[in-house]
C-alpha cells in the first residue's frame, strides 16, 4: 500500500494534436461565436429563457448538473484527508483536476447567464451583499471554492516550474485549504437543494421536500465517486495505462455504501411525505423519475459483488449511471419537474445546447493539456502513453 501512495506524479507527455482535442477545438470555436452574440445582443437573442423560465441549461446543466459533476475531488479528499485512507492519495490530483476545472466552468456559466452581466462585481461588493439570501450563498461558496481548488493544485505547477521552496512553504499552510475544499462544496452542494425549497410549490412534489438539502449533499458524494470511476477507467484506456484496480475496487465499495444510505434517505423522505404516490401517474415527469432511480440502482447489479468489481468495463458502467442518475436529480428538480403555471415553456435553444457543449470541450481539452504536460496522474507507465 505504502509503494501505491508514495508513487510520485508524472506529465504523462505525448502529443497534444489528436482527434480529441481537434473537436474540442471546434465546439469551443462555435461556443465563442454563440457567447459574441450572447454578449453584444443580450440573452433573447440566443436563449429561450423567459419570465416563466428564467433559468435554461446554462444555469441547471453548466452549473447545478456541472458542479455536482465536479465532486471528484471534494469526494477523494474526505476519504484521504478526513477519514485518513491514505491509499487513495494517488486519486486526489486526477480528481482534483477535473474538479477545477468543473466548478470554474460552473462560475462561467452563471456569469453567461446574467442579464447584466457587466455588474457581476456586486456579488463581492459587500454593500450588495444579502445574507438571507441563498442564492448569496451559493455564489460566495463556489467562488470560494474555486479559489481554494486553484490553491491546492497550485503545487502541480510549483513542481513543473521546479519552484521547490514556495511549495514547502505552502505545504506548511495547505492543511487549511484541504479543511475549507471539505467544507465549502458541503456546504453550497447543500445549498443547491435549498434552493428547489425556496421555489415553492412550482417545483413537483417528488423533488419538493425540507429533505432536498440531505439528499443533494449525498448524491454529490456519490457523483464524485462515480466520477472517479469514470475518469479512472477513460484515462487508463486514452493513455494506454494500467488501471489502478487496487484503489478503485474498494472505493467503489465505499461508493455503494454511500449509495445505499442516500436511497434509504430518497424513498424514506417519499414515503413520510406520502409523495410516492405520484411516480405511479401516466406522466412523463413521473418516468422521468423512474429513469433517474433506476441510474442510482444500477451500480448494485454491476458492481454489487467482489468479482463484479474487479471488471474494468463494470466499473466503468457503474460510474456512468451514477453520473446519470445525478444529472437527472437536478435536471428533474430544476426543468423537467418544475411547472411555473400554464402558458409558460422552455426548450434550449441551438446556440444554448452549443455553448453548453463547449463548456463541456474546454474541460475535456484542459484535462488532456495540463495530464500530459505536469504531474497529476502517477508515474506508472506514464511513458506508455503518445
Amino acid at each position: 500500500m505504502a509503494n501505491h501512495q508514495h508513487a510520485s506524479p508524472a506529465p504523462v507527455g505525448g502529443s497534444l494534436v489528436n482527434g480529441t482535442t481537434l473537436v474540442c477545438g471546434v465546439l469551443i470555436a462555435l461556443m465563442i461565436a454563440n457567447l459574441l452574440v450572447r454578449f453584444i445582443f443580450g440573452l433573447g437573442a440566443v436563449a429561450n429563457i423567459n419570465d416563466g423560465y428564467s433559468w435554461g441549461i446554462w444555469v441547471v446543466v453548466d452549473v447545478m448538473v456541472g458542479s455536482a459533476l465536479a465532486c471528484g475531488g471534494f469526494s477523494v479528499a474526505m476519504l484521504v484527508y478526513i477519514f485518513n485512507k491514505g491509499e487513495y492519495h494517488p486519486l486526489v490530483r486526477p480528481a482534483l483536476l477535473g474538479s477545477l476545472f468543473g466548478y470554474t466552468l460552473a462560475g462561467l456559466g452563471i456569469f453567461m447567464d446574467l442579464g447584466r452581466w457587466w455588474n457581476f462585481w456586486h456579488i463581492m461588493w459587500p454593500t450588495y451583499a444579502n445574507p438571507n439570501s441563498v442564492m448569496f450563498e451559493v455564489a460566495v461558496c463556489v467562488t470560494a471554492y474555486i479559489l481554494v481548488m486553484w490553491i491546492e493544485f497550485s503545487p502541480v505547477f510549483l513542481e513543473k516550474f521546479g519552484l521547490r521552496d514556495v511549495k514547502k512553504k505552502l505545504n506548511k499552510v495547505l492543511f487549511f485549504f484541504i479543511a475549507l475544499g471539505v467544507l465549502l462544496p458541503m456546504m453550497h452542494q447543500s445549498s443547491l437543494g435549498t434552493m428547489l425549497v425556496v421555489m415553492g410549490s412550482q417545483v413537483h412534489p417528488l423533488w419538493q421536500t425540507p429533505a432536498v438539502p440531505l439528499i443533494y449533499i449525498l448524491s454529490a458524494i456519490i457523483i464524485g465517486y462515480g466520477v472517479v470511476l469514470f475518469e479512472s477507467c477513460v484515462s487508463a484506456a486514452s493513455y494506454r495505462r494500467t488501471i489502478e484496480m487496487h484503489l478503485l475496487n474498494p472505493l467503489a465499495k465505499i461508493m455503494l455504501g454511500t449509495l445505499a444510505l442516500y436511497l434509504v434517505v430518497r424513498l424514506g423522505d417519499l414515503l413520510i411525505r406520502d409523495a410516492l404516490g405520484e411516480a405511479f401517474k401516466p406522466t412523463f415527469v413521473a418516468l422521468s423519475f423512474w429513469v433517474e432511480n433506476a441510474c442510482f440502482v444500477a451500480p448494485f447489479f454491476l458492481i454489487g459483488n467482489v468479482t463484479a468489481r474487479r471488471n474494468p468495463a463494470r466499473l466503468f458502467l457503474a460510474g456512468l449511471a451514477i453520473m446519470g442518475g445525478g444529472i437527472l436529480l437536478r435536471l428533474n428538480g430544476f426543468l423537467i419537474g418544475y411547472d411555473t403555471g400554464p402558458g409558460w415553456t422552455y426548450f434550449p435553444s441551438l446556440a444554448e445546447v452549443v455553448v453548453t457543449t463547449g463548456m463541456f470541450a474546454v474541460e475535456v481539452i484542459s484535462y488532456i493539456v495540463i495530464s500530459r504536460r505536469f504531474p497529476v496522474l502517477p508515474r506508472e507507465d506514464a511513458q506508455l502513453a503518445h
